[in-house]
Parts: C-alpha cells; sequence; structure tokens
C-alpha cells in the first residue's frame, strides 16, 4: 500500500508547486501608483508584525507542550506535533502574504476592468486554498512514514498521528482566536467612531483604524482561516486513518483511503481554479460573480467524484479485522464519498439563503427602518433560525454515510467508517472552497486601498460588488467549515470510544443514568458558551481601546477631521494597540480547550465515562453556537451593505445606522467566536486521545 503514500505526497507536492507558480504570477501584476502602494506597504508591514508577536507567544507554549509530550508519549508523537504546529502556521503566514500582495494589484486590475480585478483576487485566494491541502497531504502522509520507521508498532503509530493533529488544533486555535480578536477589535472600533460618531465613509484614510481593520482581514480571514482548514483538514484524515485502522487493521485499504480521495481531490480543485473566470463581452452590470465561483466549485466536485469511482475500485475494503462479517462494496465507498460532495454544496446553498441578498437579510434590513433594537432582535432570530436546515442535513448524512457503511446491518464499526469517508471527502473540497474565501478579504482590503488612495469611482464601483460577494463567500466558507469540523469531532469521538475499549478490553457505553456522563455533557455544554464570551470581551475591550485612540486623534491631531491637505492620522499607533491587546487575549481562551478535558479525566470521581460525556456535550452545542453566531454575524454585515446600496435610506439614514448597530454586535460574533468553535472542538477531542492510556 506504499504506493497510496507516494500518490498523496506527489498530490500534495503539485498542490504546493500550483500554489507557488500562482502566487508568482500574482506578484507580476501592476502593484499601481506610489499611493497605492505606501497603503497597502502600511497593511503589510502591520500583518507580518502581528504574526510575529503571535508566533513568539505560540512558540513558549509549544516548547512547553513539546517536553510534556517527550516525557509522556515519547519523542516521535513530540517532533509529530511540532511538525503539525509549524505547518498549520506555514499555512497561516503563506495566505497572509499572498493576500496582502495580491489586494493591491486587485485594486489596480479594477482600473482596467472588472475581469481583471476578478482574475487577480481569485488567483491571489487560490495560492492560499490549494496551498493548505497540498501542506496538509504532505504532512499527514510524510509524517506516517516517519512514525512507521521509526516504530512498527500500531499504538505508537497512533500515538503519533494524534500528536500530528494535536500540533495543528493547538496552532488554529490560537490563529483563529488571535486574528478574530485583531480583526473585529478594529474593525469595530473604526466603525463606531467612523461611521456613528463621524459620518465618516468606510475606509476613510482620515480615520486611524482603517489601516488595522485592513491588517485585521489578513491576519483573521486568510491566515485564521488557512490555519483553521489545514487542522481540520488534517484531523479529519488523521481521524479517519485511525478509524479505519481500528477497524479494518493496519496497512489495508482502509486505514490508506482518506490519503488516495485527499489527493485526487486536490488535482480536481487545481483544475477547478481554471474555469473561475468572467466574461469579457457581457457589460459589467450583467456579471454574475457568485456564479463564476460556483462554477468552480462544481468543476471540481464533478471531477473528484469521478476521480472517487476509481478510488473505490482501487482500494476494495475486505471484512473488518474486528470480528464483524460485513464488507463494504466499492459501490458503497463510491456513494459515500459522492454524499461528501453533495453535503458541501447543500451547506453552501443553504448559508448563502441566509448570508446572501436574500429573505433573511432583507428582513434584517427592514427591521432597522424601526430602530436599532429591532434589528438587534431581527438578527438574533435569524441566527437561530439558520441552524436549523444545516444541522439537519448533516443529520440526514450522518444516517446514509452509517447505513451504507453497514451500521443498520449489524456492523457499527464499518458505519462508523462509512461515515468517516464522507466526512473526507467533504473535507477534500478544502482547497477549492478556501480558494473562494480568500478571495473574499483580498477584495475587501483591495476596496479600502481604492478609497483611501482616492482612485476614480468606476474602480470602487467594481471592488464594491466584488467585496459584497467575497462576504458571502466567507460566511459560506465559515458554514462549510463549521459543518465538517462537527462531524470530524463526531470521528474523533468514535474513534476515543473504539480506543478506550481495545486498550481494556471493556465495552464502553454512555447511559444517560451515568451521573458522570450527565456531568460531562453539562460541562462540555459549558465550553463553547464560556469559550465565545471570553472572545467577544476580548474584542469589546480591544474596540475600546481603539475607539479612544481615534477620539484622541481627531481630538489632537488639527485638520485631520477636515481632510486638510498633508495632515495624515497615526496609523500605526492603532495597528500596536490592537496587536498588543490581541496577544494578550488569546491565551486564556485558546488554553481552555486543553485544560479542561485534563481536569475532566483526572479529577477523582469523573474519569473517562464524564470525559466522553463531555467531548458529546461540546460537540453539540459547540455547533449550533458555532453556526448560528456565523451566519447571524454575516446576516447582519450584509443587511448593513443592502440598505448601503440604495434600501431604506441608504447610507447615513436612521436605518443605516441601526444597521451599523447590528453589524457591529455582528463582527465579533461571525469572525472571532463563532469559526474559533471549529478548532475548539476538535482541540478537546484530540486531547482526549492523547490521554486514553492514562485514564484506564
Amino acid at each position: 500500500m506504499d504506493w497510496v503514500i507516494i500518490l498523496a505526497l506527489i498530490c500534495g507536492a503539485l498542490g504546493v508547486a500550483y500554489s507557488l507558480m500562482t502566487a508568482g504570477w500574482v506578484f507580476k501584476q501592476d502593484a499601481g501608483n506610489q499611493r497605492m502602494q505606501e497603503i497597502s506597504g502600511y497593511v503589510a508591514e502591520g500583518a507580518m508584525a502581528y504574526l510575529t508577536r503571535q508566533y513568539k507567544v505560540v512558540a513558549i507554549i509549544a516548547i512547553i507542550m513539546f517536553i510534556i509530550l517527550i516525557f509522556t508519549l515519547g519523542a516521535v508523537p513530540a517532533i509529530g506535533f511540532i511538525i503539525g504546529l509549524v505547518g498549520s502556521g506555514l499555512a497561516g503566514f503563506l495566505g497572509m502574504k499572498v493576500s496582502v500582495n495580491a489586494n493591491v494589484r486587485v485594486a489596480a486590475a479594477a482600473g482596467k476592468s472588472l475581469p481583471d480585478a476578478m482574475n487577480v483576487a481569485f488567483k491571489g485566494g487560490s495560492v492560499t486554498g490549494i496551498v493548505v491541502t497540498g501542506l496538509a497531504l504532505l504532512g499527514v502522509a510524510g509524517f506516517f512514514l516517519i512514525a512507521r520507521a521509526a516504530s512498527p508498532d500500531p499504538h505508537k503509530i497512533f500515538s503519533a498521528l494524534v500528536a500530528l493533529g494535536f500540533g495543528s488544533s493547538l496552532m488554529s486555535v490560537f490563529a483563529r482566536v488571535g486574528g478574530g480578536i485583531y480583526t473585529k477589535a478594529a474593525d469595530v472600533g473604526a466603525d463606531l467612531v467612523g461611521k456613528l460618531e463621524a459620518d465618516l465613509p468606510e475606509d476613510d484614510p482620515r480615520n486611524a483604524a482603517v489601516i488595522a481593520d485592513n491588517v485585521g482581514d489578513n491576519v483573521g480571514d486568510c491566515a485564521g482561516m488557512a490555519a483553521d482548514l489545514y487542522e481540520t483538514y488534517t484531523v479529519t484524515i488523521v481521524a479517519a486513518m485511525l478509524l479505519g485502522s481500528t477497524i479494518y487493521g493496519m496497512n489495508t485499504p482502509a486505514f490508506f483511503m482518506p490519503l488516495f480521495i485527499g489527493g485526487v481531490a486536490i488535482i480536481a480543485s487545481i483544475i477547478g481554479t481554471f474555469f473561475v473566470t468572467l466574461s469579457r463581452t457581457k457589460p459589467e452590470k450583467d456579471l454574475y460573480i457568485m456564479g463564476a465561483l460556483y462554477r468552480g466549485m462544481a468543476v471540481s466536485g464533478i471531477l473528484a467524484a469521478i476521480a472517487f469511482y476509481f478510488v473505490a475500485t482501487l482500494l476494495p475494503l475486505g471484512a473488518p479485522a474486528k470480528g464483524m462479517a460485513y464488507v463494504i462494496s466499492p459501490t458503497n465507498i463510491f456513494w459515500m464519498a459522492v454524499l461528501g460532495l453533495v453535503l458541501t454544496g447543500l451547506i453552501v446553498v443553504i448559508t448563502e439563503y441566509f448570508t446572501g441578498f436574500f429573505g433573511p437579510v432583507k428582513y434584517v434590513a427592514k427591521a432597522s427602518t424601526t430602530g436599532h433594537g429591532t434589528n438587534i432582535i431581527a438578527g438574533l432570530a435569524i441566527s437561530m433560525i439558520s441552524t436549523v436546515p444545516p444541522v439537519l442535513i448533516l443529520a440526514v448524512s450522518i444516517m446514509i454515510g452509517y447505513g451504507l457503511g453497514g451500521g443498520f446491518s449489524g456492523s457499527p464499526g464499518t458505519g462508523l467508517y462509512g461515515i468517516a469517508v464522507t466526512v473526507v471527502s467533504m473535507l477534500s473540497m478544502t482547497g477549492i472552497v478556501v480558494a473562494i474565501d480568500s478571495y473574499g478579504p483580498i477584495t475587501d482590503n483591495a476596496g479600502g486601498i481604492a478609497e483611501m488612495a482616492d482612485l476614480p469611482e468606476e474602480v470602487r464601483n467594481r471592488t464594491d460588488p466584488l467585496d459584497a460577494v467575497g462576504n458571502t463567500t466567507k460566511a459560506v466558507t465559515k458554514g462549510y467549515a463549521i459543518g465538517s469540523a462537527s462531524l470530524a469531532a463526531l470521528v474523533l469521538f468514535a474513534e476515543y470510544t473504539r480506543a478506550i475499549e481495545e486498550l481494556s478490553g471493556k465495552a464502553m457505553s454512555f447511559d444517560l443514568s451515568n451521573p458522570k456522563i450527565l456531568i460531562g455533557l453539562l460541562i462540555g455544554g459549558i465550553i463553547p458558551y464560556f469559550f465565545a464570551a471570553l472572545c467577544m470581551l476580548a474584542v469589546g475591550k480591544a474596540a475600546g481601546a481603539i475607539v479612544d485612540e481615534v477620539r484622541r486623534q481627531f481630538r489632537e491631531i488639527k485638520g485631520l477631521r477636515e481632510g486638510l491637505p498633508g495632515v495624515k492620522a497615526e496609523y500605526g499607533k492603532c495597528v500596536d494597540l490592537v496587536t498588543a491587546a490581541a496577544q494578550k487575549e488569546m491565551v486564556l481562551p485558546s488554553l481552555l480547550p486543553v485544560v479542561i478535558p485534563l481536569v475532566v479525566a483526572f479529577l477523582p470521581g469523573l474519569g473517562k465515562e464524564a470525559l466522553g460525556g463531555m467531548l458529546i456535550g461540546s460537540i453539540v452545542v459547540g455547533l449550533f453556537l458555532a453556526i448560528a453566531m456565523t451566519t447571524g454575524g454575516a446576516t447582519w454585515d450584509n443587511a448593513k451593505k443592502y440598505i448601503e446600496d440604495g434600501n431604506y435610506g441608504g447610507k447615513g439614514s436612521d436605518a443605516h445606522k441601526a444597521a451599523v448597530t447590528g453589524d457591529t454586535v455582528g463582527d465579533p460574533y461571525k469572525d472571532t467566536a463563532g469559526p474559533a468553535l471549529n478548532p475548539v472542538i476538535k482541540v478537546v477531542n484530540m486531547v482526549a486521545l492523547l490521554i486514553v492510556p492514562y485514564i484506564l
């Protein structure tokens, strides 16, 4: 089966090579005039300063964890932890680096035409998307060879792969929390003073917080999302491999199939990126930008589905090694994989309905006409309703995947593996999905540069529709990330249960009459709420500091508010302020999902039963809260944009001011607390898997 490893390594390397070549093409594009390059330089400098400080903080914690893992699990798992952590961090760094170089080039391209701007923006985003999957596949396949060479013992390989996933998860939490605090503190601070107090337009250069806001788009939506989905991709493949090993045995087709699926899907995603283009013959007002992005996703999905047929044929699953007679047929394997692709499409469609310019967004916009309070009430209600369709879709998918795997035919183990294959297939689309997501912050920054550089109105008229679509794509990607994260966590929980049964030799059940299980469920439900609350409070504190700083500059810098020639805002002070605040506030919430499972596991009277209950509670509550926050926040944001397009009085109207308030509440919902819950629910599961040998 080593040929599958080699294939995965080749596909991963091709993904990285594609990203490097595309990045080179982006960097060769026109970077605009001197003023545009100056503004872009501020953003790039601020983003690099932030990531440098964040990585220093993470490095200290990583060294401590590395030492602990050496003395508890051994050198190889400790090395795997570092590889996972560095891989996740590298994915985020590369995503941010390309983004800050692409935004000014999109603004310059917008001076030519909408298709030109779209082309540069998407190619910049595709660098991040494909490199995430390429690096992740290289990391898992390459480290498996290292772990196997160190010891052929399946249990040691198991702990090494779990440590790899744990490293990527920990980095992802820090990237999501720190980047989320940064981007939303700057955004909220800029809006509160600029729009509500000073009545300034979006991205006005007189507002000292606008550069920090643009920096935040890159470190939050690019670096944070890249690290997040790198982690989800890695953890899902690792979890499916481990589950396949538990049920079928190491070095069987079930163990290697996730790598095969991931490899062929990278190639499909690369091909799909070439289909994202806009017509140069149609009038710009008639161009359907979202349709171009969806065309690339559809092509990638169709090609992946075709490839999955050959995966199912080339890696037939025999009888399970654990005494179960059910054999999953190649046809069923194929349909499991197709189910993952269908699930991706359904979540994308559902999320776009709630966050695009459809009924929910228009409802919140209309509610803004009667005041700030009704806007908040409508947004909260929509956020709650938005959890229903995706959760029902996930539930149906779990049932179908379980049934295709033979779960209802007396073989629960292979049924769980059926769910795992579905999740891996869903995550295999990460490349094209992240490409569509990273396009969003690039176009957002391009619009900001166009405004601050005082480019012609036609440029902003082209960047604005790109940005409006980008806001929806970011929401769609978050919905995809949450759905896949919850299913990945479910697979991890299944592996936790089976690992305990295998090592202890006893069956493990979760009977709700057991008080330990109930206590664990309650504690697990607390984690997402407490974590989200800490993130929201952190944004509020940092945003308050930004508000005070912008007010000070308006008060003390003569002629700034009036926009007199030669008078500039002190952008660097806002960047430094929010950078320091994000680093300070990110540590406590980021360590919560690591510490709480340890306390539950080793606290007298609780133990493995309570820990299992805690995992279930965190998955269920985390799923609902994450969907509500990310979708609701995006609904508030686009309701504001809908009014700014001239509806219900347009910019400056009372409805617009109410919508800005809703967007201010929704910002930390959708870009800080909500998406950061994705890695949280997986970190608690990874920690539980790591400590299984010590809680029996």
